[in-house]
């Protein structure tokens, strides 16, 4: 029955066509701290779909840090008005070293960073090549800027030259350094070559390689040794393999003044609490010195491939914690997480748009925290579900 009002029509066969295509989401309730196991909608699961790779998020030591450096809830303002603490300014410094880089600035989200750095840059009569596979805020940032935006093939850097010569205006070249639904690292090495070769700034948002690669976990730029010369922009979030919440954009003296002036996603936005910022600094402290629980997870990561190949389970071509099972089909990949969720598994489906037609998959991602054991059983379970389904076979692509 149709309403008076044409917005409110056109939202609900909106939500009807979501539901028909399988594509609904919805939110489960989790109880208690983040770790490998949680209790959702009241029953105790294996978590293998979060994003907290060593383990931190849950970390007693740390939310007693947070209690600690509690002083007042908020910040009160943004960082321009009266929000930048003496908290804040200590966990730029202390970014900005273990980044090398001369400085770097605080974000609330890694979306608002993302949206405020491209926008910052580049305009109208500019360029901003992208990967076809860029996180949606890459995407979306360069939307919002107005400059032309052309995508590349994934990981296809002779597709990036092509887009990059003869393009209009400043151009920024932008990839994921791990990509979020694929696992795959982008070819940082090259594509900061041809950023230099065409005149073009090179942009990497390493929210899911920060934490987890490199050395002290620096990232997957410095799991390169590529520097400040190869890589002008780099961006990282604070509420993965770190374990809390934020992100942050590392660079030169001129790119920081320049997002602190220009940036309207940091200049309009209330600064985040000052005692998640001091709690942040703890945090980095244990990313730091994490060398074994790194160790650890490419154990897990490694252990994990080999159980699906001798299942003859399907994979895709990545080493990180971020291991995608396709599926195929949207309603295939629903039907194969409710499986393991009834085994005790929590693996999230993952659907269009976040991915292309096609191409639904289950997430699994592994993090230091998890077991040998536990993995084992996930494999277990996932072989049993895929062959129930009719999906199992065609090996490792």
């Amino acid at each position: 029955m149709s309403s008076r009002f044409p917005i409110a029509d056109r939202l609900l066969q909106r939500l009807q066509q979501r539901r028909d295509q399988h594509r609904y989401r919805q939110r489960s309730l989790v109880e208690g701290a983040q770790g490998p196991q949680l209790r959702v909608d009241g029953r105790l699961l294996h978590n293998f779909c979060s994003n907290d790779y060593l383990g931190l998020a849950g970390c007693p030591a740390l939310a007693q840090a947070l209690a600690s450096s509690a002083g007042s809830l908020g910040s009160g303002a943004s960082h321009l008005v009266c929000g930048h603490s003496e908290a804040h300014h200590e966990l730029e410094a202390t970014l900005a070293t273990l980044t090398g880089r001369p400085r770097a600035l605080l974000f609330s989200t890694g979306f608002m960073a993302n949206m405020g750095v491209i926008q910052a840059l580049v305009g109208r009569g500019d360029t901003v090549v992208q990967d076809k596979l860029n996180h949606a805020s890459l995407l979306d940032g360069a939307l919002l800027s107005r400059a032309n935006l052309k995508r590349y093939r994934h990981n296809d850097v002779a597709h990036a030259e092509q887009l990059l010569q003869g393009a209009s205006g400043a151009r920024l070249l932008v990839t994921d350094g791990v990509f979020s639904m694929d696992g795959d690292l982008a070819p940082m090495m090259e594509l900061a070559q041809l950023a230099q070769a065409q005149q073009a700034w090179l942009m990497v948002d390493d929210a899911h390689g920060f934490g987890c690669l490199g050395p002290q976990g620096r990232g997957s730029v410095a799991a390169l040794n590529l520097g400040q010369e190869d890589v002008p922009v780099y961006m990282a979030t604070l509420g993965k393999a770190v374990g809390s919440f934020g992100a942050f954009v590392a660079g030169s003296e001129t790119l920081i003044e320049s997002l602190i002036q220009f940036a309207r996603p940091y200049i309009y936005t209330t600064a985040m609490p000052p005692a998640l910022a001091a709690a942040t600094r703890e945090a980095l402290e244990c990313v730091v010195q994490a060398d074994a629980e790194r160790a650890s997870l490419q154990r897990l990561i490694s252990l994990f491939r080999t159980e699906c190949e001798r299942e003859s389970l399907p994979l895709m071509p990545s080493h990180t914690a971020i291991q995608p099972v396709p599926v195929g089909a949207d309603a295939d990949a629903l039907a194969l997480s409710d499986f393991l969720r009834e085994r005790g598994f929590w693996v999230t489906a993952i659907r269009p748009p976040t991915v292309a037609e096609g191409t639904a998959r289950l997430r699994i991602t592994l993090t230091a925290a998890h077991d040998e054991a536990t993995v084992r059983a996930l494999v277990t379970a996932l072989a049993e579900g895929m062959h129930a389904q009719g999906l199992a076979g065609g090996g490792v692509r």
